[in-house]
C-alpha cells in the first residue's frame, strides 16, 4: 500500500474525520457518548472539548481491582482488596484509589468497553488506532507499513497546530515488549512514517522494571535486578555561545540549502526533514514549551501532588503541553506492559501501580479544574483490555496468583471535555 495514503477519505472533512476516530478510539456507539456528556434533563449543546489527555495502561488493568469490583462474588472471583464508597451514593472503587474516590464527582466510568482479542499487541492496535478489524498483513511483532494510523497520528495530520508544538504527542515513550520489540498500533501505519506521531522519549526502556520509576519501579517475576534509569525531560535550549542573531544567520543558511533540495531524488524524505527542523528551530525559541517540558525542575510541592516519579511528571508535562495549545496529548503509563499482572497481582496493584496512579490522576484532574480547564479537556484512561474474572496461578513464573487477559470487558475512565461526573454506563454480570 502507498505510503502517502491520506489520512481519511477525500469526502471526509478533517472535522468528520475527527469525530469518526474519537467515537472510534474506544468502540462507542452513540448512545454510550450521549450517556457520558451531560444528564438527560440539561444535555449538552455543543461539544466542549477542546484538547484530550489520553492516559493507557499497557498490559491490561484488572477492572475488579479497580471501576468494577465484585465483593458479593466468591474468594476466587473478588480478590483481596476491598471497596470504598465515593462521593457518589452507590458508586465504590477500590481502597487503594482513596483519592480518586473523593473526586468522583468530577469523572465518569464505562465498565462495559469490549472487543475480541486477549492478545496484547492486537489489543493494543484496536484501542490506539480504533479499528477492530485486523489490517493486511498485520505482525503481532512489529509495526507495518500497512497497519491502521493511530490515533495520535491522524490527529496529529488533519488537525492544524496552534503553537509551536505539533497538534499531537506521545510521552513519556514507545510502548516496547520486554523482548525489545515495539508493540504495533502506535504509528502512522498506512498514512505513511513521515505522519507518524511526535513521541517524547523521557523514559528510558528497561528489560525487566515496570512501573513509575524510581520509588515505584518493580519486577513482575521479583528476579532482583536494579533500575537506575533517570527521567530525562528534553533539553530545549541554545547550546553555550549560541545567540538568537547566530541562530538566524543559521536559519538563512538552512533556507538557502533547502532551495537546491530539488535536485535530491528523496522529496518525501526531505519534505519530513524540513517538518522536524522547522519545528526544532521553533521549539528552541520557545520559552512556554521549555516550560512545559521541564517537569523535573517544577516547584517541589507541584512535584509531590503529582508524585515524583514517570508517572506524576509524565501527567504533569501533559497537563502543561495542553496548556500550550497541543490538541491531544496520549500519556502512556509503564511501558514493557506494566499492567500486565499474570502473577503477584495484589501487592503489586496495591504497593507499585495503583498509588502513583490514583496520585497523578487525581492532581490532574484538580489542576485542569481550579484553572477552568476541565471543561474542555477530555481526560480518558485505559487499557488493551481488561482481566479474566477469576483468579489464576502461573507457579512457575510467579509467586503469588493474578488474572488473565480478558477482552471480553474493561472499565474506561473518563473526565471533562463537557462529561458530566459521577456516572456508571454499563452494567456487567455478577463475576465481570
Amino acid at each position: 500500500m502507498p505510503a502517502n495514503l491520506p489520512a481519511c477519505h477525500p469526502t471526509m472533512s478533517r472535522r468528520t474525520a475527527l469525530e469518526v476516530g474519537s467515537i472510534s478510539l474506544l468502540g462507542f456507539g452513540i448512545n454510550h457518548l450521549d450517556a457520558l456528556r451531560a444528564e438527560a434533563a440539561a444535555p449538552t449543546k455543543h461539544r466542549t472539548a477542546k484538547s484530550c489527555i489520553f492516559i493507557f495502561l499497557s498490559g491490561g488493568l484488572s477492572q475488579h481491582e479497580s471501576f468494577d469490583m465484585k465483593p458479593e462474588a466468591s474468594a476466587e472471583i473478588r480478590g483481596e482488596f476491598n471497596p470504598i464508597s465515593t462521593k457518589i451514593p452507590g458508586l465504590q472503587v477500590s481502597e487503594h484509589l482513596p483519592m480518586l474516590a473523593k473526586r468522583s464527582h468530577l469523572w465518569s466510568v464505562c465498565r462495559t468497553l469490549t472487543h475480541g482479542t486477549n492478545e496484547h499487541s492486537m489489543g493494543h492496535h484496536i484501542m490506539l488506532t480504533g479499528r477492530s478489524d485486523v489490517p493486511v498483513g498485520f505482525n503481532p511483532s512489529r509495526p507495518m507499513s500497512t497497519d491502521h494510523p493511530s490515533i495520535a497520528a491522524i490527529a496529529g495530520d488533519v488537525i492544524r497546530a496552534r503553537t509551536n508544538l505539533p497538534p499531537a504527542i506521545v510521552l513519556p515513550d514507545k510502548i516496547v515488549h520486554r523482548s525489545g520489540r515495539v508493540v504495533p498500533g502506535q504509528f502512522a501505519g498506512r498514512m505513511g512514517s513521515n505522519r507518524d506521531p511526535w513521541f517524547i522519549e523521557a523514559s528510558p526502556f528497561h528489560v525487566q522494571s515496570y512501573g513509575a520509576f524510581p520509588e515505584y519501579a518493580f519486577d513482575h517475576q521479583q528476579r532482583g535486578g536494579s533500575d537506575n534509569r533517570v527521567f530525562q525531560t528534553p533539553h530545549l535550549k541554545l547550546s553555550q555561545g549560541m545567540t538568537q542573531k547566530r541562530m538566524g544567520n543559521r536559519i538563512g543558511l538552512l533556507k538557502e540549502l533547502g532551495k537546491q533540495r530539488e535536485v535530491l531524488d528523496i522529496a518525501g524524505q526531505v519534505e519530513s526533514f524540513d517538518r522536524y527542523r522547522s519545528a526544532a528551530i521553533s521549539l528552541l525559541n520557545d520559552d512556554k514549551v521549555h516550560y512545559a517540558m521541564d517537569v523535573t525542575h517544577a516547584d517541589d510541592k507541584l512535584q509531590e501532588r503529582y508524585g515524583k516519579n514517570s508517572f506524576g511528571w509524565s501527567l504533569l508535562m501533559a497537563r502543561r503541553l495542553v496548556e500550550t495549545g497541543v490538541n491531544l496529548v496520549q500519556v502512556n503509563l509503564g511501558n514493557n506492559e506494566s499492567w500486565d499482572t499474570h502473577g503477584n497481582i495484589f501487592p503489586h496493584l496495591k504497593d507499585k501501580l495503583l498509588p502513583p496512579t490514583d496520585r497523578a490522576v487525581s492532581a490532574l484532574l484538580d489542576d485542569l479544574e481550579s484553572s477552568g480547564r476541565l471543561k474542555d479537556t477530555l481526560v480518558v484512561m485505559c487499557s488493551e483490555f481488561g482481566r479474566t474474572p477469576k483468579i489464576s496461578q502461573l507457579a512457575k513464573v510467579y509467586a503469588k496468583p493474578g488474572r488473565d487477559h480478558w477482552g471480553a470487558t474493561q472499565s474506561v475512565f473518563f473526565a471533562g471535555g463537557g462529561i458530566k461526573g459521577g456516572r456508571v454506563i454499563g452494567k456487567t454480570d455478577k463475576i465481570g
